[in-house]
Formats: C-alpha cells, sequence, structure tokens
C-alpha cells in the first residue's frame, strides 16, 4: 500500500457451497483529480459567500451539483445483473440496431426504463456471459509470455476453445481392446483428450470514466472488477474486496489522466437462522449416511492379534547417506530378529537401495536416496517365567560404493534397535569398516576395489552365534567413515494395550517386559530399586556398633556450628 492505495490487484479464489446467484457486490468510484477538488473548493467558498450575502451564483452552484453527482457513484450488482452503459442505451434505443433475440430483449429494457425514468445508474454498467464484450475479451487475452515470441502449439489451441459454457462429452464407458495407442491422431481428437475444459462463467463490472456529459464513449470504458465462477463453486475475484484496505486507483488515459478511486465490497445478505439450521441438518444426514457407507465398506471387526502376541508394524526411510569415501553409494540391510520374534510369512526381510550420487552440502558429500520399507513382526514369549529382558530387533546395514569400472567397495558397517516407543523417530548411525595395515591394501581398495568384508554382517554389535560372557576384538582394525541417516515410524498393536484391567493386574508380563510399553512398569522397577537400596542402608546401619554413631553425630553437630 502506497500513498493510501491498495496496489495488491491480484485475484482472489474463493469457495462457496452456496448458489453463486446470491452473490452482490457494492462497487463505488470517485474522482479524485484537481478538477473535482476545485470544483468542492469553489462549492464550499460559494456556500460561505451566499451566507453573507455578498454575491449571487445559483447558475454555478446548479453546475457545480450536477458536476458533483457525477464523481461519484455507488452500485449494488448481483451475478450476471445487467446494467446498461449509456453507449448502450443509444445504440438499442433504436430497434433497427437489434439484430440477435438478445438485443432484442435489451431494447424492450431499456425502453422502460426509459418511460419509467429509474435508470439506478450512469458510470458503472456491466457486460455478462452472454454479451459480445465477454467473447472478445476473451480472445483479446495473450496467451504468451513475454519472453517468447512464437505461440506455443498449446497456445494456438487453447485459443480455439471455448471455456465457457461447453457442453461436456459423456465418457464413454466401453474401452477399446485394440488400438489403446493412437499413432496418428486427429486435431479434434488432440482437442478434445488434451485440453481441460472446465465450463467458466464470466462476468465484468465496468466503468464509464469520460468526463462529465461525455458518457458512451467506447474508449472511455474501463474494467473495474472480473468475475468468473464455474459448477463447483469456485468464484475468482479480480480485484479482491478492500476488506478495510485502501482503495483501489484507477488512471484514465488521454490527455487529462484523471485519477478514480474504486471500491469493493462483498454485499451478500447473510443467510437466516432457520436456513442455516436447515442446511447444517441437512449437512449432517448427508455426512451420517457417507459415514454408514463407509463403516458398510470396511465393516464392524477390528483385525486384533491373538492373545499375549504384540504386533510391531516398522514403516521406515532411509533417507540420506554422508560423509563417505567415494561417490555412487547403495545401501544393503536386513532385519535380524531375535528369539520369540517371527514375521509374517512370505514377508522379505531385507532389502537394497538404488544407486544414488552425491552432492556437496556444505563440508560433507550427501547421497540422498529417500528409500522405503515395511516390516510387520510379532512377538510371543512363551515362557513367562524367564524374568530376562527381551530384545528388540535390529537393522544391519552396510554402505558400498560402485565405480565406473562396475568395481564395488565397501563403505561401511552399521546397525540400528528398532526403537521400542511408538511414534515417529529420526535416527543418525555412525558406521565404521575393517582395515589392513600397509599401502598395498590401500593401493588394492583403490585400483581393483579389494578390501577386508566381515563374513557375518552381526559382528558390528554382537553376534547372534556367540554363547560367552565375554567376547574381544583385540587386534581388530577398524576405520570410522560416514554415517547414515534413518527415519522410523513404530506402531504397536497388541490385545493389552486395549483391556486396562489386564495392565493393572499383570504389571510384570511379556509385554511390560519389552521396555516402553508401559509407563507403569518403569515406574514400578525404579521405586522398587529404591526400596532394596534403602532396606540395605538400613541393615548397614544396625551392623556399626553404638559409639561409632555416637561419634559421627558429634562430628555432624561440630561441622554445622
Amino acid at each position: 500500500m502506497a500513498d493510501g492505495w491498495c496496489t495488491d490487484t491480484g485475484e482472489s479464489v474463493y469457495r462457496s457451497r452456496d448458489a453463486v446467484k446470491n452473490l452482490r457486490i457494492r462497487v463505488r468510484i470517485q474522482r479524485v483529480t484537481s478538477t473535482a477538488a476545485l470544483s468542492q473548493h469553489l462549492h464550499q467558498q460559494m456556500i460561505s459567500q451566499q451566507e453573507r450575502g455578498v454575491i449571487e451564483l445559483e447558475t454555478f452552484s446548479s453546475q457545480t451539483r450536477s458536476a458533483s453527482t457525477t464523481d461519484e457513484e455507488e452500485l449494488v450488482v448481483g451475478w450476471q445483473e445487467k446494467f446498461f452503459s449509456q453507449y448502450e442505451v443509444d445504440l438499442y434505443q433504436t430497434e433497427s440496431n437489434c439484430q440477435t433475440p438478445l438485443e432484442r430483449q435489451y431494447h424492450t429494457e431499456i425502453m422502460a426504463t426509459e418511460r419509467s425514468k429509474r435508470r439506478q445508474n450512469q458510470r458503472i454498467f456491466t457486460y455478462t456471459d452472454f454479451d459480445r464484450f465477454s467473447k472478445w475479451e476473451e480472445q483479446a487475452q495473450s496467451l504468451l509470455t513475454p519472453a517468447q515470441s512464437k505461440p506455443t502449439i498449446l497456445a494456438e489451441r487453447m485459443a480455439n476453445v471455448r471455456h465457457r459454457r461447453q457442453e461436456r462429452r459423456p465418457v464413454e464407458s466401453n474401452v477399446p481392446k485394440s488400438r489403446l495407442i493412437t499413432w496418428e491422431p486427429s486435431e479434434e481428437f488432440i482437442k478434445n483428450s488434451h485440453i481441460i475444459n472446465t465450463p467458466v462463467q464470466t462476468m465484468y463490472i465496468m466503468g464509464d470514466l469520460g468526463p462529465s456529459g461525455k458518457l458512451g464513449l467506447k474508449e472511455n470504458e474501463y474494467i473495474l472488477c472480473t468475475i468468473k465462477a464455474d459448477g463447483n463453486g469456485v468464484i475468482t475475484i479480480k480485484p479482491d474486496f478492500n476488506n478495510n484496505r485502501g482503495a483501489y486507483r484507477l488512471e484514465t488515459e488521454g490527455e487529462k489522466r484523471e485519477v478514480w478511486r474504486l471500491y469493493l465490497e462483498n454485499a451478500s445478505s447473510d443467510i437466516h437462522a432457520e436456513e442455516k439450521e436447515r442446511e447444517q441438518r441437512m449437512y449432517r444426514d448427508l455426512y451420517t449416511r457417507h459415514k454408514d457407507y463407509l463403516n458398510s465398506l470396511v465393516g464392524q471387526d477390528f483385525e486384533m492379534p491373538p492373545p499375549g502376541i504384540l504386533r510391531l508394524i516398522v514403516n521406515g526411510e532411509i533417507v540420506s547417506a554422508q560423509g563417505f569415501e567415494y561417490d555412487n553409494l547403495y545401501v544393503h540391510f536386513f532385519l535380524d530378529l531375535p528369539n520369540s520374534w517371527s514375521s509374517v510369512p512370505l514377508q522379505c526381510l531385507s532389502g537394497v537401495t538404488q544407486t544414488c550420487r552425491t552432492h556437496s552440502m556444505g563440508k560433507e558429500d550427501v547421497a540422498f536416496f529417500s528409500y522405503p520399507f515395511s516390516f510387520e513382526t510379532f512377538f510371543h514369549k512363551e515362557d513367562e517365567s524367564d524374568g530376562s529382558l527381551s530384545q528388540w530387533p535390529v537393522l544391519y546395514f552396510k554402505v558400498l560404493s560402485l565405480d565406473f569400472w562396475q568395481r564395488y567397495r565397501t563403505e561401511g558397517y552399521g546397525f540400528l534397535v528398532i526403537p521400542s516407543t511408538p511414534g515417529c523417530h529420526k535416527m543418525t548411525c555412525r558406521t565404521w569398516r575393517p582395515v589392513q595395515l600397509g599401502t598395498v591394501a590401500e593401493l588394492r581398495r583403490f585400483f581393483i576395489g579389494g578390501a577386508p568384508e566381515l563374513e557375518d554382517i552381526s559382528y558390528v554389535r554382537i553376534p547372534g552365534t556367540f554363547k560367552g560372557e565375554r567376547m574381544s576384538r583385540f587386534g581388530f582394525r577398524t576405520q570410522t567413515t560416514g554415517n547414515v541417516t534413518f527415519t522410523l515410524n513404530c506402531i504397536q498393536h497388541a490385545r493389552a494395550f486395549i483391556d486396562a484391567s489386564t495392565l493393572k493386574k499383570r504389571r510384570q508380563t511379556v509385554l511390560d517386559q519389552l521396555g516402553g510399553h508401559s509407563q507403569q512398569g518403569s515406574v514400578y522397577n525404579v521405586l522398587e530399586a529404591f526400596q532394596r537400596a534403602h532396606k540395605r542402608m538400613q541393615e548397614a546401619r544396625e551392623t556399626l556398633p553404638r559409639d561409632l554413631i555416637t561419634t559421627s553425630a558429634q562430628l555432624n553437630l561440630e561441622s554445622s556450628a
């Protein structure tokens, strides 16, 4: 907004569930040039002089009043409501100028208005969707950008398509079994199949901004507002309503270049309370029927896992990898299920991403995979007497690179423990790879792609075949490489989550031992640990000699003093 003017003259799109015929727009134009300001100043000065009895300017006063009445006009316009301009009044008054049935209808309406002398407008008028101006305006709109000098094929064909009032052709239900591809399409086929054709009705609110006493010239007609509406309830208005903003600035062409203010206001009447309630009740009934219809399609039975079984669904994504030595990275991963875990039959628990080139972001090269994967697993602990903490599934992965000669190198190994809490988790995992000492190993890796590899990828964490108490990796040399980012959406499903009474009675069941399923179990374990510690402190205090306890109490009193 500059100097009180509203400079945002772009179009606004509204969606209305009400009929577009109820749309009303209040339009007001006002001249703000120096000529109008001077006439208003002279009119006020003349009134003050008449009160003093100095001069009598009745003739000038009448001219000034007539000029001021044409410098400002306000009109409420409805959707597709026709208001005639002075040019149309002069044209259609002569019956010989009327050729079409619409023009003859305009002649009848204009003659009736002239006889009743109840014309509501002088400068503001409208062109409806049925007038020739709407067709001319659509054809005059340029479909080119300033950078283009020659129209494209689509622009040429779109110029010949009527968006308004075009009949919708019914879609044929049968699909041809042969000739699914048309190798040589005709012009009619292209026009009907490759151009979006949405019926749109258009209306223009115009203004005759010519000098007073010279109304009715085509060169003084200006578009004040353009309104378009389709059958889906979408209404486009250009420019938008002022909405307590400044007025729009209109500047005429020619020698005088007068300036006008334009105000647009939504004057549509509000719906009555009874009609609104009836409409809301109708929509509620419609939504209820639609909900019942969807429920009938889905069914009432919700799939539940068997009792004592936890269902875990993981919808994950390998987002990116960064910090690796070579380019053209890809990730090979698989899900390891511990004891008491199972998966859906015929479900693949491994996968390989696509090969992705890296892009420099800051100081590191990043490869964006955005590779989705999904796992569905079940947990069932047969022996509940075993108090050991159950393990969660682990996602093992390794990052590899591929060069121009189709040689691959191992860039790093890593693992990811599936989170025990449901929800969305974003995790970044560091990787490493085994190395050998000496220059020969690095030359072999650079030239022929050979590098040490793990025979068992679970060695990254704790191998599943390890049964001892301590595992030594002394002498095993590794090198830290890059990191891989994962996004995991975990869903947990079990009958025990629904039955609250079951959770209260069986706190130390399998579902609580899994960790993250029940906060009550965690709080219970913490309180129990505190009780055990407090009990051990009391037992130690009772075993100490009484004189030692008295001496320590005296020392505390002396230190506090």
